[in-house]
């Protein structure tokens, strides 16, 4: 008999290429692996863009993305059915906003909260309810889990919770490479999601400098999203087409790693900035705004990466050139990365989650 407790996380959707979906699913694996009962709940979309473990079970409230102001009873009771018929002890709810939902779902039922923050607290990416909610969490919740020290203090500082404040970074979502990449070639990488927070028009802005002074240089921007008209225009106005590239989200990342040179993370603001753990991991030296609230805390300036203000260009440029110029440097810079790699395994990490699970509560 498994005497492990059946964990559920609770999601919006697996179907999309974004960072609190791809940790839903490393660490879901991770646990399952471990041999505990895992399943996800999508809000909505029975599909996932991430490989799922054998093990893990997906199910989800809604076939569909509903209107949640017209659909949030159905949605609470959704949940209430799907804890009670799987007998989940353990939610995890991988956003803070879920809180809205599961705290009313959860009422008189034998379940364990706990709260896992990808957003910097400070930011609240339009949607004054997450103040709401993360209110809520500090009250009801058994635990909140954040991505970083900074963020921990300022939940603590800001809210009083009456649980505690737990700082587990994301984890590598890949083995550690046996090798770093060459950095033999002639390739800026950049990964994200095109939205305006990755700062990618500052980026091109930036690129438009580095071209006039590297012309034999390429930067290749690797992910989907929203703003992919608007930047691939900002590129010919700029009369970027033959040195930018804009291929897409890669269903294997790692390839975009292995072929580049140099690392830009050009974001305005980052929860944690799990690309800047993959990127060192294959030992790329990495220049990158000194943005909340992951970066400042991941990167440390001139070991591992250069440090330039948000919204910069010029000195995003300044830093990038720097680094074209001074094979040295770039070398310097990726030996350190690719040492503080190793921080962030996944069993490392694992670990850490496993001790927030324990047994089932007592009935």
């Amino acid at each position: 008999m498994n005497r492990l407790p059946a964990i559920g996380f609770l999601t919006g959707t697996l179907n999309a290429f974004a960072g609190a979906e791809r940790m839903t699913a490393v660490i879901a694996n991770a646990l399952a692996e471990k041999g505990y009962p895992v399943y996800v709940i999508s809000l909505w979309d029975e599909h996932s863009v991430f490989a799922l473990h054998p093990a893990v079970t997906h199910v989800t409230v809604h076939a569909e993305r509903p209107s949640f102001k017209r659909a949030y009873l159905s949605t609470v009771l959704g949940i209430r059915r799907l804890i009670k018929r799987l007998a989940i002890r353990e939610l995890i709810e991988v956003d803070t906003m879920l809180t809205l939902f599961t705290q009313p779902a959860t009422l008189g039922l034998n379940v364990r909260h706990t709260a896992w923050e990808h957003c910097h607290f400070d930011e609240d990416l339009g949607k004054p309810a997450r103040r709401f909610a993360r209110r809520l969490a500090a009250r009801f919740a058994e635990q909140i889990v954040v991505l970083t020290e900074r963020d921990r203090k300022r939940w603590i500082e800001a809210l009083r919770p009456r649980c505690p404040v737990v700082c587990i970074p994301n984890p590598l979502p890949f083995p550690m490479p046996a090798h770093a990449a060459p950095r033999t070639g002639t390739t800026v990488l950049a990964v994200g999601r095109l939205v305006p927070a990755k700062g990618f028009d500052t980026l091109l802005r930036a690129w438009s400098l580095v071209a006039a002074q590297a012309p034999e240089w390429e930067l290749m921007i690797v992910g989907e999203g929203e703003e992919r008209a608007a930047l691939e225009a900002l590129r010919e106005q700029l009369g970027l087409g033959a040195s930018v590239r804009l291929p897409g989200a890669y269903s294997d990342v790692t390839l975009a790693y292995e072929q580049a040179s140099i690392f830009c993370l050009s974001s305005r603001y980052e929860g944690f900035g799990l690309v800047l753990v993959e990127a060192m991991a294959f030992g790329l030296p990495i220049v990158s705004t000194n943005c909340e609230t992951g970066p400042r805390e991941l990167l440390a300036p001139d070991h591992d990466a250069l440090l330039v203000p948000v919204d910069d260009s010029e000195a995003l440029a300044r830093a990038l050139l720097g680094l074209i110029r001074d094979r040295n440097d770039t070398t310097r810079l990726g030996d350190g990365a690719r040492q503080k790699a190793l921080r962030f395994s996944q069993e490392r990490i694992v670990e850490q989650w496993q001790g927030l699970m324990g047994q089932p509560p007592s009935t």
